[in-house]
């Protein structure tokens, strides 16, 4: 007898299926059988079809994907997602503890897996999925929602109506792999190489029902806000992530002393390979909210965890030869010529080399055997020579004289390692400036990688960073190049008016100015506020700015004085480009400038966050640790013992009312 269709029934499935899904992916604990869980599924699938009307966005059927995007839309982390410091060893694991002790803090930690997948943030509000987006830079990441959707471990609604954000990993599983690389070897298409690269593909398919035949997985490990939810470690965070849906590892363990913490890596590293999908890595991390709050953060990673990678696997394979490459600054890069080799997973043909030196103190031949490995996991590395397996026929490494790309004669500069091209026109050192001036970092162009921009440049359409700003005259010539189609032009054509709006810092970045990181970038635009009155700043003028220094200022200096680069910034004025900074200006006050402050205690009047960017709107800078360098320690309720260490060396101390007096009439 075929049951009635009405909304009540689907609203059941639904609670059914979600339900099954929890207790299966969450709680690794079954509830139902798969056919039962397949029946209902089809059952619901029927009724969504009959009545499209009645389909609610937190259905399990939209796991199944179908949803075909045209591109991936750029989306802003209101918190950055910051990557972790890494060690490769016992001793580096030990100083990491240690430099948490001398804090005076003596921390539990809680180590998890380090999952080989690629990163994910997940939004909710009322507890129904909205977005899913990548880590990107950590600032800006690509919303990936359509896919994301496709993972029945990660839930489209929660148990609670609650607005929240949280991070994770997305994975394959290794028997994932190996089932769908039995269907491609017998339909003759390539293999997919490994867990890792193969979730990211998958996750950056436009058409999602690709991504849901893949059957992706994710394990939740990270609550950005916790104290927001009156959470005070981040063990009770796991904890709650869990009652809220999320899948979370069980191999997770809270431990009381970096001897525990050495034990959990060496029994992982022991069961590494019998788990059900890769790892490369322990995580570690201060579990009190409140000591990872006073340990803080670097530009890029916090303080109170770091990641430590197993020892990278090595490969013997012959190197056929050195080849030279010109970077931007024209600096000369030897590089290993490898017969590929697959390592970590991945097939790795080429491998940095360095500079002579390096190839002299390994005593690199072409022809040699050599060992490979991926650093840290990611960076093809040679790591030595097999002497022994030596014939004679070997030909020893002889340094370039010219340039590879224009022949200009080398120059070594005084007390460096390297060589450079004096060239500033040489070809190579011309399209690395303008791979640069585009790259997600600086300018972030769309459409503009590293193999376009060569073409542009070989086809004579971009020469020089104006010429980019210019491309929309040669729409129609673009389009008749094989391999570019009207609507990937526009696409691009679109990205490169947008790239005109960005803040002043991504301008000063792309510029390649030499030892200008995107760091010192940010410190230049918030110091000035926009570009000519950097230009206007004498060298030692910019030698006083706090993170700036001689060599900065005088790298700076010299790009601005240079005739080439006036007309440069006169051009793109004229093209509209943004010259200011679009955040906050620092405005320097003689209480602050140039002064160290720590924080501790509790903050009744804002947080510790707002504290800290009224400080360095003012030109002070806020460290961690009290020590002979600090100028000013600021004291909330319970101050602990930074407080006492600041009495100890006679550090002025201001009460937060004392603080608040002197931020008066400054904002």
């Amino acid at each position: 007898m075929k049951r009635e269709i009405t909304i009540e029934r689907m609203n059941e499935l639904i609670e059914i299926i979600n339900e099954a899904d929890y207790n299966y992916h969450t709680l690794d604990n079954p509830t139902i059988t798969d056919q039962e869980y397949d029946k209902y599924l089809r059952e619901l699938f029927d009724i969504e079809a009959s009545h499209p009307e009645w389909v609610r966005e937190d259905s399990p059927t939209g796991h199944a994907g179908g949803k075909v995007i045209d591109g991936f839309k750029k989306v802003s982390h209101k918190i950055p997602m910051m990557s972790l410091s890494d060690v490769f060893n016992e001793s580096e694991v030990i100083a990491f503890d240690e430099r948490i002790q001398k804090e005076h803090i003596h921390p539990k930690y809680v180590c998890e897996l380090k999952i080989d997948g690629l990163s994910v943030s997940l939004l909710y509000e009322k507890g129904k999925l909205v977005r899913a987006a990548t880590r990107g830079d950590g600032i800006i990441g690509e919303d990936i929602t359509h896919n994301v959707k496709t993972i029945k471990s990660i839930p489209l609604k929660l148990k609670e109506e609650v607005d929240i954000e949280v991070r994770g990993e997305i994975y394959m599983a290794k028997k994932t792999l190996e089932q769908i690389n039995e269907q491609r070897q017998k339909r003759k298409e390539p293999l997919l190489q490994n867990c890792r690269n193969a979730a990211a593909g998958s996750i950056r398919q436009f058409d999602s029902k690709v991504a849901a035949q893949r059957k992706l997985d994710a394990f939740i490990y990270h609550l950005p806000n916790p104290l927001d939810y009156n959470i005070t470690t981040h063990q009770e965070s796991l904890d709650y992530m869990k009652k809220l849906g999320f899948k979370t590892n069980p191999n997770n363990k809270l431990v009381n002393s970096i001897k525990e913490v050495l034990e959990f890596i060496e029994e992982k590293a022991s069961i590494r390979k019998e788990l059900p999908y890769d790892i490369d890595g322990v995580v570690i991390k201060v579990n009190n909210i409140k000591e990872q709050q006073s340990l803080g953060f670097t530009a890029k990673y916090p303080k109170w965890a770091t990641a430590y990678k197993f020892p990278a696997e090595e490969v013997l394979t012959k190197l056929k030869d050195i080849i030279f490459t010109v970077g931007r600054t024209g600096q000369i890069t030897p590089n290993a010529v490898l017969e590929p080799v697959i390592v970590m997973g991945s097939t790795i043909s080429r491998a940095t080399l360095h500079n002579e030196d390096y190839v002299k103190m390994k005593d690199l031949r072409i022809g040699d055997i050599v060992s490979i490995r991926k650093a840290g996991d990611v960076i093809p590395e040679v790591v030595e020579v097999k002497k022994e397996r030596r014939n004679g026929k070997e030909l020893p490494f002889q340094m370039i004289e010219k340039c590879p790309m224009c022949n200009s004669n080398l120059i070594k500069k005084e007390e460096q390692v390297d060589y450079y091209c004096p060239n500033n026109s040489c070809p190579a050192r011309n399209v690395e400036k303008l791979i640069h001036f585009s790259s997600r970092g600086a300018m972030n162009i769309d459409g503009l990688g590293e193999g376009i921009m060569e073409d542009l440049y070989n086809f004579g359409f971009v020469k020089t960073i104006d010429d980019i700003y210019l491309l929309k005259n040669h729409k129609n010539d673009l389009i008749e190049l094989e391999g570019y189609g009207e609507k990937s032009i526009e696409k691009l054509l679109n990205s490169i008016e947008k790239s005109k709006e960005n803040s002043l810092e991504r301008l000063l970045f792309g510029l390649g100015i030499s030892n200008v990181g995107s760091k010192t970038a940010k410190v230049l635009a918030t110091y000035f506020g926009n570009l000519d009155q950097l230009v206007a700043t004498p060298e030692e003028q910019l030698q006083k700015i706090p993170d700036i220094g001689q060599i900065i200022a005088t790298s700076i200096a010299t790009f601005f004085q240079k005739e080439e680069n006036q007309i440069l910034i006169q051009k793109l004025k004229e093209f509209g480009l943004n010259m200011q900074y679009l955040g906050k200006k620092i405005e320097i006050d003689e209480e602050f400038a140039n002064k160290s402050f720590v924080l501790t205690g509790t903050l009744t009047k804002f947080s510790r966050e707002e504290a800290k960017e009224k400080i360095e709107h003012l030109g002070g800078k806020t460290t961690g640790s009290v020590s002979k360098k600090t100028s000013v320690v600021i004291v909330g309720d319970s101050p602990g013992s930074k407080y006492e260490r600041a009495k100890e060396l006679g550090i002025a101390v201001w009460t937060e009312d004392e603080f608040l007096d002197k931020l008066k009439d400054k904002f």
